[in-house]
Parts: C-alpha cells; structure tokens; sequence
C-alpha cells in the first residue's frame, strides 16, 4: 500500500480528464501493451501529484482522487526536465538502481511521459509502474505514450474551451433575460407620464398660444409622438423575447386604407418639412391585424423619413388583391451597404447613425417581426438612386 492523501482540489481536472472517453481504453492498451499493472493519468504541479485516472491491477492502493507527495514520485523529475523517464528494471539501471522512489515503492519498471497543451503549459504525466521488470525504455514504447499523452492533451483543452463557452452562453443568456425585463419594466412605467405630457400639449393647443408658445407646444407633442413610438417598440420588443411574441387582432375597427392614411398624417404633421406621396389601391378586403400593420409602416416610414433624402419624396404605395397583399415605401439618398443590409432587422442594429436619427435600433425589428407574424416578409431593394423596403404577404 502507497502513502497517500485525499485531497478535493483539482475536482474540474479530475472531471475533465474522466469525461474523456479514450482515457479508459488507454490505460487498458498500456498495460496490456506493456505488461504492467498500474497506469495511471496524474495532474502534477511543483506541489501536487494528483491521480485523475486509473487502470490499477497489482492493487497498488491509488484511487482516482488520491495523492502522492509529488517529492517521492520521478514525475517532479519529468516536469523539471520536461521529458520522459522509462526504466526496464530497477536493479540493473544504472542511474536510478539507488533512486529513492523505486525504493519507496518497491517498482521494479517505471514509465512516465509529460502531458504538454498546445500553449506550451505542462498539465501532468501519463505514467505505468510494475513491481516486475518490464521493456518500456524502447522508442516503440515511448513513442506510443507519447501518441496517447497528445492525444489526452487535445481533449482536455478541447473541453475547457467548451466549458468556458458554456459558461459564456450562460451568463449572455442571464444577462440578456435582465437587459429584457428592464426594457420591458422601463417601456410599462414611461407609458403613463409620456400619455400625461401628450395630453397636457393637446389641452395647449386649445388656447390662444402666442407664436412662442405655439412653437413650445409643437415641439412638446411630437417629441411626445417619438418616444410614444419608443415606448411601444420596446415593450413589442420584450414580448417577442420573453416569449409571448407579436400577437395578432383581426377584429379592426377601421378600414385598412383609411388607417394607412392616418399614418401619413399624423407623419406628416409631425415633419410637415417632408414630401410624403401615397397611392393606394386597397381593391380587395385584407385579412390581417390593420393596427399592427399600421405599426409596421409607422416604422417603415418613420426609418425612410430619417435616413431618405431631405429633398426628394417619399412614396407610398400599396395594392391588395383576393389572395396578396403589398406595401412600398421608397425614398430616395444612398444605397444601403451590403454589410449594413444584413443585420437591418436585427434589435438594436442601426447601421451609420447621423444627428436627427437617434433611436433604439428597434423600428426595423419590430417591423420584420410584425411581418412574420403575419406569415410575410419585408424585402429591401437598395440602388444608388432609391432605397424601397416591400411588405407583403399572402391571403
């Protein structure tokens, strides 16, 4: 029986080592190969001799977990060294026929090959013991050691690298969870003091205002207008990712085309500075949740309004027929990059942002889900000369 002592550090190396599937089959071919009864894996620092797994079959006493004092192994050697140690027989080794670690342990053979990582680091040894004399000292041995100690380095790193993204995952995962209970706590309490503002600047406008005033007034409510907007992504935005998604309403109160209109104006008000041009040919009855649509082209034409060339117009268009619908937006300004058209509909994505375009980056998100949710899709077709986001979808 070997002097050894229990000891709980170095769990998650002892747990790497024993997920890797090879490891047993590896001690079983070293010892069959060789002739020996012991072999073992051992996570060895310049203080620890820790064994992380076995194939133990001269009842040697060295469980997966038990600990030599690394100063009466050769092991503290192989790590000094940093290369092998292999001995056919003790007694007529001439270096190591007086060692005090054969003595110790009354080994007769002896094999150990340091286990390096990619990185250069030193992990352990993959080592064999036999109180009989065995041939190890021969480079067929050594170098099939060598094969398995590679082998055993490239799956331990292999599965820390999948821990630490596992871990990574994790903690995305938690912290994306808190960023969307905020938005979503964040979006519920704005709704009541912003519907405060806007009704306070609608009372204003039924006074006599003088032209100051009047200007005040004005500023009050269309900013009132754009957080509404904010207010009203970023709670979709939360649904979607906490799990209830878009939620379609069919039972509309309003005729399609006539709620598209009001879009229009209420955009138009809000930028009276803004050419906005419509044609609508709504010939046809459209299934689908009109208020949510509204919202998707709100945000369409919101996004044409801010990225669009102040000087050309904005034209709408929409069409429906027994079994499609479709809605244009078109503005005319720079071609949209091909890098930047990839992530469009992605939350919190807004590409180069310019003064007078700041927002959450979730217009475009909402919209595409509002699309999907419809069993549609919103198509992008940027030139040089004109930019147009489709909506479509069939009946």
């Amino acid at each position: 029986m070997c002097n050894i002592t229990k000891s709980q550090d170095y769990q998650t190396d002892i747990e790497q080592i024993n997920q890797i599937p090879a490891v047993t089959k590896i001690l079983e071919v070293i010892c069959s190969t060789t002739g020996m009864g012991f072999a073992a894996v051992a996570r060895v620092t310049k203080d620890r001799w820790i064994a992380c797994a076995i194939n133990d079959k001269i009842n040697f006493g060295l469980g997966v977990g038990g600990e030599l004092k690394v100063k009466t192994t050769l092991c503290q050697q192989v790590m000094d060294e940093q290369k092998e140690v292999a001995i056919d027989h003790v007694k007529k080794d001439p270096i190591y026929s007086d060692h005090h670690t054969p003595k110790m342990y009354g080994l007769q053979s002896y094999i150990s090959i340091p286990i390096f990582l990619t990185n250069g680091d030193f992990f352990g040894t993959l080592c064999a013991i036999d109180p009989k004399p065995a041939r190890v000292n021969n480079e067929r041995t050594i170098s099939m050691f060598k094969l398995f100690a590679e082998l055993i380095a490239l799956h331990v790193e292999t599965l820390e690298h999948l821990r630490e993204t596992q871990t990574k995952l994790v903690e995305e995962k938690t912290n994306a969870e808190i960023r969307e209970q905020f938005i979503a706590i964040l979006g519920h309490d704005l709704r009541n003091p912003v519907g405060a503002i806007f009704s306070a600047a609608q009372l204003m406008f039924r006074n006599s205002l003088d032209e100051k005033n009047l200007k005040l007034a004005k500023i009050i409510q269309d900013s009132t207008l754009r957080v509404r907007g904010l207010i009203d992504n970023m709670l979709d935005f939360a649904r979607g990712r906490l799990g209830s998604g878009i939620v379609l309403n069919y039972d509309n109160d309003k005729d399609l085309e006539g709620t598209l209109h009001q879009i229009i104006i209420e955009l138009r008000t809000v930028y009276p500075d803004r050419e906005i041009l419509a044609d609508l040919n709504l010939n046809h009855q459209t299934k689908g949740d009109y208020k949510r649509i509204a919202q998707l082209f709100s945000n369409l034409l919101g996004n044409a309004i801010s990225h669009g060339s102040k000087d050309s117009p904005i034209m709408v268009t929409a069409k429906s027929e027994s079994d499609f619908f479709e809605l244009c937006v078109i503005n005319k300004g720079n071609k949209i990059s091909p890098e930047t058209e990839k992530h469009l509909f992605k939350p919190f994505s807004r590409g180069k942002v310019h003064l007078g375009q700041e927002g959450l980056g979730l217009g475009l998100y909402i919209a595409s889900e509002i699309a999907n949710a419809h069993k549609g899709q919103i198509l992008v077709n940027s030139t040089d000369e004109e930019t147009c986001f489709t909506f479509k979808y069939n009946q």
